[in-house]
């Protein structure tokens, strides 16, 4: 059953989708419901944690042994990715502790490496999609009046051969897919589409006779911002998603006077390469670029190879704190970062960078964008 709901693109009406997540939350109900009540469902639905109800017809439900499975089919809408198509199981059965708990099977990713959402050795099912299932078992325990305890198996057949097309063996999930997902739902957007929004946003802000900006791939950045007291609320932001270059380059062509970058490591790290679309298709040179600058600054080889293995700039920061790296490393990537943005900015406006992290808050900014905050407060 698709999703009928639409977010325009440019001259284009796209049709959204809902994640991985979202099937295993639906499935789990589905599959918790069939063992409770004996009956099975026609329909599935929930409110995504973005405000949109997602209802689904289950491809599969059925008792198997001692519990109950239900399968939901993934429907990545006109943003398709490798999971699109792909079926969610959910496989539940009734449990002598008391509790819920998930785990993954079939087709589910296990986390090998530190500093992902997940802890070593757990499946690689994300907090969000977690509590997602967690309230769905928990809703079906409350609707049929069991209170006892419940276990699920998350599994996605075919997941393991199509994780070998994702990024996931790289960054120490081996064995299958993620189960991912932060607000339930997948929302497309064309490249041309998105930096065309970009623009727009940018000449209005202009029209309003701005000369100060903040310019943030995401929400993060501003909820940072503001968080910290780095920037009074006057000052207006622009989000450029991975763009970061075109943003500059638009910004450029507009009498701003200070615009200030600010993002999570994760993404800005790329910059100190001079990488200036940072999703991870165009590059992904994160760990390079923290060992490069770590040699720099006198790590040992083994030091630089246990960074080169880093699966999360969040585990690359861990690991200069324990050998007492983390502020020159940090300094060397802010100047190498500050450098490329005046290059690109070529002096059209007073450009500087802040750099957080979820795990450590704030981790620097360069010379220039302290003394645009100045300004600002």
């Amino acid at each position: 059953m698709a999703l009928n709901y639409f977010i325009r693109s440019g001259q284009k009406d796209l049709r959204c989708g809902y994640t991985t997540g979202t099937c295993a939350a639906l499935a789990a109900y589905g599959a918790a419901a069939l063992l409770l009540s004996g009956e099975k469902a026609d329909t599935l639905s929930l409110m995504t944690p973005k405000g949109i109800e997602v209802t689904v017809t289950p491809a599969l439900l059925d008792k198997e042994g001692e519990g109950a499975v239900c399968g939901v089919v993934k429907d990545g809408g006109d943003d398709q990715d490798i999971t699109h198509g792909l079926t969610v199981k959910a496989y539940v059965q009734k449990s002598d502790r008391p509790g819920i708990f998930i785990d993954g099977g079939e087709g589910i990713g296990r986390v090998t490496k530190p500093g992902l959402d997940q802890p070593v050795g757990f499946a690689a099912i994300n907090r969000v999609p977690r509590r997602m299932i967690e309230e769905q078992l928990q809703k079906a325990c409350d609707d049929f009046g069991y209170e006892g305890g419940l276990n699920a198996v998350i599994s996605i057949p075919g997941g393991e051969e199509a994780a070998k097309k994702t990024f996931n063996p790289m960054l120490g999930i081996e064995g299958g897919l993620s189960i991912l997902g932060t607000s339930g739902i997948v929302e497309p957007m064309s490249e041309q589409a998105l930096i065309d929004t970009i623009a727009v946003e940018l000449r209005q802000t202009a029209t309003l006779g701005e000369k100060d900006l903040i310019l943030t791939p995401g929400n993060y950045g501003e909820d940072f911002l503001r968080q910290n007291h780095l920037a009074s609320r006057h000052i207006l932001m622009v989000k450029c998603s991975n763009f970061i270059g075109d943003a500059l380059d638009i910004a450029a062509t507009y009498p701003f006077e200070r615009v200030l970058l600010v993002g999570h490591i994760g993404k800005l790290v790329k910059l100190a390469g001079g990488i200036m679309n940072t999703h991870s298709r165009y590059a992904d040179c994160r760990t390079e670029l923290f060992c490069a600058h770590a040699a720099l600054c006198g790590a040992s080889k083994e030091t630089c190879k246990k960074l080169m293995t880093a699966a999360t700039t969040d585990a690359c920061i861990d690991i200069l704190d324990k050998e007492g790296l983390r502020d020159p490393v940090l300094q060397s990537l802010l100047i190498a970062i500050q450098q490329h943005l005046e290059h690109r900015v070529r002096e059209k406006y007073q450009i500087g960078a802040v750099l957080f992290s979820n795990v450590y808050g704030l981790l620097g900014q360069t010379n220039q964008a302290k003394e645009i905050t100045d300004t600002w407060k």
